[in-house]
């Protein structure tokens, strides 16, 4: 990571929701940098602001205040239409409920990404195709969600949050929804892409799928309360 530009740095962000005259302040002066090749978790507890700061992290919220840079771009003052071309490159999403679309098949959620970064259809297929062998779903490429467990639901989650090729992964509680040997081979597709480079943040309540990261940022209330680095273990 030496010499490289940090690939998120964020300083004194704030995000406030107004409910009636009750201000509820998610976010409250967070800063902090996430270097390229790191593997981070956030934890805390319901209601510390978590999925708050990786939803804007991945540019699917503005924040109330402060500065948020992604590859040295500000990710705030861009428009709308800059933030989701932005976010189609550099980023991809995993969420706790998969967010796949009802009638689409496995290869078509795949596709989606690469339609919307106007890849011809010959390559998206191609890349959907493969996206897919990758999380082991060789064989179900033409099945929709209902045709689908859990499991193989979250896996073309992951699929179509990689097919793009972003630099950053950001997982929202990505073994919530599914059981635990489901959710130890979820994270070991995400460990083994970590280990080609990519940057992945994981938001988890679970202590056991936190402590799998090098990184572990805590959240209460809004604010940062620690932020643990851990050495990388020692090659025999």
């Amino acid at each position: 990571m030496t010499g490289q530009s940090p690939l998120i740095e964020i300083h004194n962000l704030t995000r406030t929701y107004h409910i009636g005259r009750t201000a509820l302040h998610a976010l409250n002066n967070v800063s902090l940098t996430i270097e390229p090749g790191e593997y981070v978790a956030v934890v805390g507890t319901s209601g510390s602001g978590k999925s708050t700061l990786l939803n804007i992290l991945g540019l699917l919220d503005r924040p109330t205040e402060g500065t948020y840079r992604i590859r040295q771009q500000d990710a705030v003052e861009l428009t709308d239409r800059q933030r989701t071309t932005l976010r189609n490159r550099e980023i991809g999403f995993v969420f706790q409920e998969f967010n796949l679309l009802a009638r689409a098949t496995a290869q078509r959620q795949a596709e989606l990404p690469l339609f919307y970064a106007g890849i011809s259809p010959k390559e998206s297929r191609r890349r959907a195709l493969d996206a897919l062998a990758q999380v082991g779903l060789a064989d179900r490429v033409n099945h929709r969600p209902e045709e689908l467990s859990g499991g193989q639901r979250q896996r073309v989650a992951i699929a179509r949050a990689l097919v793009n090729r972003p630099s950053l992964l950001l997982a929202d509680e990505p073994t919530g929804a599914i059981d635990t040997q489901t959710g130890e081979e979820v994270m070991t597709l995400f460990e083994q892409r970590h280990m080609e480079g990519l940057t992945l943040v994981v938001v988890t309540h679970d202590r056991e799928i936190a402590a799998r990261a090098r990184r572990i940022i805590t959240l209460r209330d809004g604010a940062v309360i620690s932020d643990e680095r851990r050495p990388a273990p020692v090659a025999s």
